[in-house]
């Protein structure tokens, strides 16, 4: 969620938002469409030519051939994106353990009575 919320490149988002609505436009018109494709081949192998069945066999795997990559392109280029963010995008605060030797005055100096917590930042 924090990547949708960064302020980044808006095109990226785009192009997420863009593939999520297609996917779920395109996955339910694959699978009607090749089960129709297959019935289809069923009826012509049972009732006329073996030719047609074929064809229609044929174009359904073309189709889900096509549903496939687009689905394993879409999902790389957006996992893509999204380790590239991370990888650039890190905050990492170190929070330093209270010590028995350190004065209170030196802890309150390097601020960690102080320390707001921002839930962007990572703590280690």
């Amino acid at each position: 969620l924090q990547w949708l919320r960064n302020p980044g490149p808006q095109h990226e988002k785009r192009t997420l938002f863009g593939d999520m609505v297609c996917f779920l436009f395109i996955t339910p018109l694959a699978t009607i469409s090749g089960w129709l494709c297959l019935r289809g081949a069923v009826d012509h192998l049972h009732f006329s030519s073996r030719l047609e069945a074929v064809g229609l066999i044929a174009l359904t795997v073309a189709l889900f051939t096509i549903y496939l990559f687009w689905t394993l392109v879409s999902f790389r280029y957006h996992c893509r994106l999204y380790n590239e963010w991370r990888r650039t995008n890190q905050r990492v605060i170190l929070l330093i353990p209270k010590s028995a030797n350190i004065p209170s005055t030196q802890q309150s100096l390097l601020g960690l009575q102080s320390l707001k917590r921002n839930s962007k930042e990572t703590i280690v």
